[in-house]
């Protein structure tokens, strides 16, 4: 028996530990040789002590993030223990911050880009373009085109006017479909904004090879913060009858795009990372037997989210009458400087404040601008310490995603989230 599973390009991984029993016979058997597991770092989702350090050594001004790069490495290297089969495309949309993205550059990663200016990003920094996908399936056929003359040969399309401009601008460049699949149990669920039915997607890879292009796969995303396990199952069964269905008009298909989904460490308990690449592997192996084909995974907020932290200053407290015991929280950031998850309260952040551990009661918190809907919680049941006062520091765990990326250049006058990779 052996620890390792050959792809459909014929080359052989060695699988992690885990996996040995997950990928049972005729997947893969016993081991001579296993790598060592990876640590999780010591704070995972909290503030780490080099975070801690530099906020109190540095006092910068409020608000801002502070990502720890170490975090961001130790998870990158988790999720490659656990999915040593798959390669790993960031998003880069989750944080671009060029530190994050030269770091993970160094170690191997490759990049999916939402936009031309993502594409700089990454080729600013010396990252080879065939290490680039374009995964935005709503693209304008210049920067297509723009992205085609920098090198990049992989991209994503949903529809049949994308595919119309890829043939154009993008002649003999790998495609994938994108296909829509069930989002239920992410906290942040993608719309029908993206993908295809599968049954079109068929179709539309047909008109692929039709047109010149490589019809190279088939990829989903199940939703971001996907807290259920089972939701990529159904999605890579899906994805391998097209692959059967592609297979009988003499196309081959050779990749399938698992997405992102992946979580952070929010309020709510969510498994470790190694039981989603156990749940995943599970179904790739089951759906595809031992002849597996290329697989990429899309991380965002599970590789940046618990590195970063916001610290933020309380800038009012107050009551909204004589009778009224819930206390109004006012930050110096809201849904316009970072924290436009909070949208429908979506993303519950875990925060903490120097008071913690007294009395505490029901707060509403809420953002410095003149918006109302600068709401960031009044539904969630948030209880901070009465002792709570005006010009207090507090700190919102696992901001590393999604929330530089969101703030606005400057509505009412407020700089954009300052951020610190350390």
């Amino acid at each position: 028996m052996t620890d390792n599973l050959r792809l459909s390009d014929g080359e052989r991984v060695d699988l992690a530990p885990e996996l040995v029993t997950v990928l049972a016979p005729p997947a893969i058997a016993e081991s001579a040789a296993i790598r060592p597991r990876r640590k999780r770092p010591t704070r995972r989702g909290g503030i780490s002590d080099k975070t801690a350090r530099f906020l109190a050594e540095q006092q910068p001004a409020t608000p801002c993030l502070v990502v720890d790069l170490d975090i961001v490495a130790d998870a990158y290297k988790l999720l490659r223990h656990y999915m040593p089969v798959a390669r790993v495309f960031y998003a880069v949309k989750a944080n671009p911050a060029r530190e994050v993205v030269a770091m993970l550059d160094g170690m191997g990663s490759c990049f999916d880009v939402a936009s031309r200016g993502e594409v700089d990003l990454c080729l600013g920094l010396a990252v080879p373009a065939e290490r680039i996908s374009f995964g935005n399936t709503i693209k304008k056929e210049r920067d297509i085109a723009y992205a085609f003359a920098q090198g990049v040969r992989l991209f994503a399309f949903d529809s049949a006017a994308e595919l119309e401009k890829l043939s154009r601008a993008a002649p003999g460049a790998r495609v994938f479909c994108r296909i829509l699949v069930d989002s239920e149990g992410a906290e942040w669920p993608l719309s029908r904004k993206f993908g295809c039915s599968p049954e079109m997607a068929v179709d539309l890879l047909r008109q692929a090879k039709a047109v010149g292009l490589d019809p190279y796969g088939v990829s989903f995303h199940v939703g971001s913060q996907q807290t259920r396990l089972d939701q990529w199952d159904g999605a890579i069964g899906r994805a391998a009858r097209m692959f059967s269905l592609l297979a009988e008009a003499d196309i081959n298909l050779r990749l399938v795009n698992i997405g992102g989904g992946f979580p952070a460490h929010y309020r709510g308990d969510v498994p470790g990372v190694e039981r989603y690449c156990n749940a995943v592997m599970a179904a790739i192996t089951r759906h595809f037997g031992n002849d597996l084909p290329e697989i990429i995974v899309e991380p965002g907020r599970s590789i940046v989210g618990d590195a970063g932290v916001i610290e933020s200053e309380v800038v009012l407290i107050s009551q909204k009458s004589l009778r009224d015991t819930k206390r109004w929280v006012y930050l110096d950031v809201g849904k316009f400087d970072g924290l436009a998850e909070t949208m429908d309260e979506s993303i519950k952040y875990r925060i903490e404040t120097p008071a913690d551990g007294g009395a505490a009661g029901s707060v509403v918190l809420a953002g410095p601008t003149c918006d109302s809907a600068d709401i960031l919680y009044e539904k969630t049941d948030y209880k901070l310490p009465l002792a709570l006062k005006v010009g207090d520091k507090v700190r919102i765990l696992a901001t590393g995603a999604y929330t530089s990326t969101y703030a606005s250049v400057g509505f009412n006058g407020f700089e954009p989230l300052k951020t610190y990779c350390i």
